[in-house]
């Protein structure tokens, strides 16, 4: 039997059945975390929408953000949490002090996030300008001080990252989870009541909310830390040997992730010189559309890993297709319904989450047509996470490499190609197609991998049942076209739920999501 390098990379055995001891319990677990921190997140931009609208000083807001939060993934929470933790996990399974390699990173960290945002502060006309080179004067000279107030935040969700990924280790993933649910809190504290008495210009008060929900979110960690006795001790030498390992795997995490904020910097770029208000509504409709992909998608590309890991350590390549194909089916099963869903009842949902305030119907009907672009990428998207999951299981870590750079390039073509007929809307689109470049790359790689046979036919009965879920929206949204904004956003997505819950339940995609629910197969 091949020896699993999905969690300690070293070499080491590790047991199949411990690793997946109440996988299903931990995937619910980080779904709800997961989703109470998305709605989060959707009341923060209403109440974003509701004091500063799709206007010119919310584009300068979401410019300065751009770069801490890119740094912020690159050395934070993205890939530095994704490669710390089965470094630190594979240390506790072989009995070794764990918590001396977890401060010698955290004491380097205290070192270097400094001399970052020191960095980012004194730089910041340097890069804006670069950025956002369609500002006028004005609007540049505001979003390079709001970089500046901005930039520490990458320090604080650094160091929370590093205490996320010791707690998801110690079997914590609730906590961990819901720690991004402080930021949004800090976000609509600084939208609703500091923004509005703020002595300057009522921006700044968003971003003293901003720094101040990093701060909560990295705090609110702490306590939980001393629950699984993690003991802190400043270690800068000698440093730990598997810091240089942390190292190393972080690479194709930060290339990855870095492809896909360069596609993010360019459709600024172009956005840029359109009106205003055009970034803030990419931003609003990136938000409803990321719904349904952040929730589903990564709680199913959580639960494959492991699967496919172990398959393939088994050398049972039987079972890795049949894995791999039950997670591309799961996701089609939720995200082709989600995007239709999205085009029939997206626009009254933008009107009943963000139209209030500065936040106009001509910015409903401007972020409608934004998010109905994306929605053409939902399922492409996801089976992307799912192939990047299954190339990590094979221990194909540069293959993803290969899909970001050919979505990098059709993204930033397509960008200059369609922004000028279609505006905004075209640069939604330009992500879209980009996103299924990358998705088609992976699956190629991975075609003799998925069993394809008992694919085929359930995209179809997902295709029939959407058919009939779309009716059943369409029809209620006929019968309530008078009534409250409310109800003809609820009514048509209950009723769309439940008729596409029963064609579930009466066709062969039930045991589909039973057997996703059990850990039959490997436990």
């Amino acid at each position: 039997m091949r020896v699993w390098r999905g969690v300690d990379g070293r070499g080491s055995a590790v047991r199949p059945r411990r690793v997946l001891k109440g996988l299903t319990a931990d995937i619910l677990l980080i779904a709800l975390a997961t989703g109470i921190s998305r709605v989060l997140g959707l009341v923060r931009d209403a109440s974003i929408a509701r004091q500063f609208g799709a206007t010119a000083a919310y584009d300068a807001f979401l410019i300065a953000f751009y770069v801490p939060q890119l740094l912020r993934q690159l050395l934070g929470e993205g890939a530095l949490s994704t490669a710390f933790v089965p470094l630190y996990a594979g240390l506790q399974e072989a009995g070794d002090d764990a918590d001396r390699f977890a401060s010698n990173v955290l004491s380097l960290l205290v070192v270097l996030f400094p001399i970052v945002c020191v960095a980012g502060i004194l730089l910041a006309p340097v890069y804006v300008p670069f950025l956002a080179s369609g500002f006028v004067a004005d609007k540049l000279t505001l979003t390079v001080s709001l970089s500046r107030w901005l930039f520490p935040s990458i320090a604080l969700v650094g160091f929370g990252a590093v205490f996320m990924g010791i707690l998801n280790a110690h079997h914590r993933f609730f906590a961990a989870s819901f720690s991004p649910v402080w930021f949004n809190a800090g976000v609509i504290l600084g939208a609703l009541v500091a923004a509005p008495y703020w002595p300057g210009p009522p921006i700044f008060g968003l971003a003293a909310g901003a720094l101040l929900g990093a701060a909560a979110q990295t705090a609110s960690q702490l306590p939980l830390l001393r629950r699984v006795h993690f003991r802190f001790s400043f270690t800068l030498w000698p440093v730990h040997p598997d810091v240089l390992v942390l190292a190393k795997r972080m690479l194709p995490a930060v290339v990855v992730l870095a492809m896909a904020d360069i596609n993010l910097l360019v459709d600024n770029k172009f956005a840029s010189y359109l009106p205003d208000g055009n970034i803030a509504a990419l931003q609003y409709a990136m938000r409803l559309f990321q719904l349904p992909l952040g929730m589903f998608a990564v709680s199913i590309g959580t639960a494959l890993l492991p699967r496919l890991a172990v398959a393939d350590a088994r050398g049972d390549p039987s079972l890795f297709r049949r894995y791999l194909g039950d997670g591309l089916a799961t996701t089609a099963l939720i995200l082709i319904p989600a995007t239709v869903g999205l085009i029939l009842v997206g626009k009254d949902t933008v009107g009943l989450l963000f139209q209030r305030g500065s936040f106009s119907a001509a910015d409903t009907a401007r972020t409608y047509s934004v998010l109905v672009s994306y929605t053409f990428g939902l399922l492409a998207y996801g089976w992307d996470y799912v192939g990047v999951r299954a190339c990590y299981a094979l221990g194909r870590t540069g293959l993803p490499i290969v899909g970001a750079v050919a979505s990098m390039a059709v993204n930033a073509v397509l960008d200059a190609a369609l922004v000028g007929p279609l505006g905004a809307p075209g640069l939604a689109l330009a992500s879209a197609v980009a996103g299924a470049v990358d998705a088609a790359i992976l699956l190629v790689f991975l075609r003799r991998r998925v069993s394809w046979g008992p694919l085929r036919p359930r995209l179809l009965l997902i295709a029939g049942g959407t058919l009939l879920m779309g009716g059943a929206v369409f029809g209620i949204q006929s019968v309530a076209r008078a009534a409250p904004l409310a109800v003809r956003v609820f009514a048509p997505i209950l009723a769309g739920i439940l008729v596409y819950a029963l064609c579930v339940r009466l066709t062969e995609l039930w045991e589909l999501v039973h057997r996703r629910s059990t850990d039959a197969q490997l436990s």
